[in-house]
């Protein structure tokens, strides 16, 4: 029953923060290392993710339907599809390849402290950019640039770093209103969790037991529910406060982060 409970509890953070600037694993890793929580093969923190993505897909539904649609005889409509996949293809590889590494290596809360906090300083130092939003339509960015927030993103796969924020940021660095790189970053979310999803599966689903699939349930359902919350809300808000709360906030958890782990272990 403890255990389900902390999967509830960890399932809502992944939801709350995995459409946030503020790196969802690297709130989980760090939630669960003080609350003793163990998965196994540290398949919880990557499969639970599929209740965000079904969060983007019910709000987003509609929009994915009549771009799905108009896919046959609109250009623009093909356009965007391709960028979405090549946006995700370099995430896609680089993750194949290195998915040992970045679970035994930098699956390590440590690494998470560190980089929240440095994330922290980086979305000030954007939000005090005199950037020009040029490009306020998602499905219209140029080719080459769905490549490069494609390749920004790969920069996540460090825990901490926080893949809706590198997208985010990138976006921005090349133009893109606040808005519109916000929206990309829900449209990438879902080809990128649902692979790490399914390649996290595929290579653990023999050592997982009926209770490990049990907690990963609750945290699931959890995540759906607190992911639809803020997707409602996190494109408004972000349009019109930007990313300096975010930033504090990482801050403070990253320097609290460490002090436990200093005193804690």
């Amino acid at each position: 029953m403890s255990q389900l409970l902390e999967a509830l509890f960890l399932g809502l953070i992944e939801g709350l923060t995995e459409f946030l600037p503020v790196s969802s694993t690297g709130h989980l890793l760090l939630v669960g290392h003080f609350l003793g929580f163990e998965s196994t093969g540290k398949t919880f923190e990557v499969l639970i993710q599929l209740g965000a993505i079904l969060a983007i897909l019910s709000v987003y539904f509609n929009k994915l339907w009549l771009i799905a649609k108009a896919l046959p005889h609109d250009p623009m409509a093909r356009h965007f599809a391709i960028g979405v996949v090549v946006a995700f293809l370099p995430a896609a590889l680089i993750g194949a390849v290195l998915h040992g590494f970045i679970k035994q290596v930098l699956f390590d809360p440590w690494i998470v402290c560190m980089t929240l906090i440095a994330g922290g300083f980086v979305l000030l130092a954007i939000d005090r950019l005199p950037l020009e939003a040029t490009k306020t339509d998602a499905t219209r960015f140029p080719m080459s640039m769905y490549l490069k927030i494609g390749l920004i993103q790969c920069a996540a796969m460090i825990p901490g770093v926080s893949r809706s924020g590198a997208t985010i940021v990138g976006a921005m660095l090349m133009g893109a209103s606040k808005r519109a790189a916000a929206e990309f970053s829900f449209f990438l979310a879902m080809p990128t969790m649902a692979g790490a999803f399914t390649y996290d599966l595929l290579k653990n689903y023999k050592i997982l037991s009926a209770d490990d699939a049990l907690v990963i349930g609750a945290g699931f359902l959890s995540a759906f529910v607190a992911a639809l919350l803020v997707v409602r809300l996190l494109l408004d808000y972000v349009s019109r406060h930007g990313f300096t709360p975010f930033a504090y906030w990482r801050i403070l958890a990253g320097a609290a982060g460490l002090a436990g782990l200093i005193v804690y272990g």
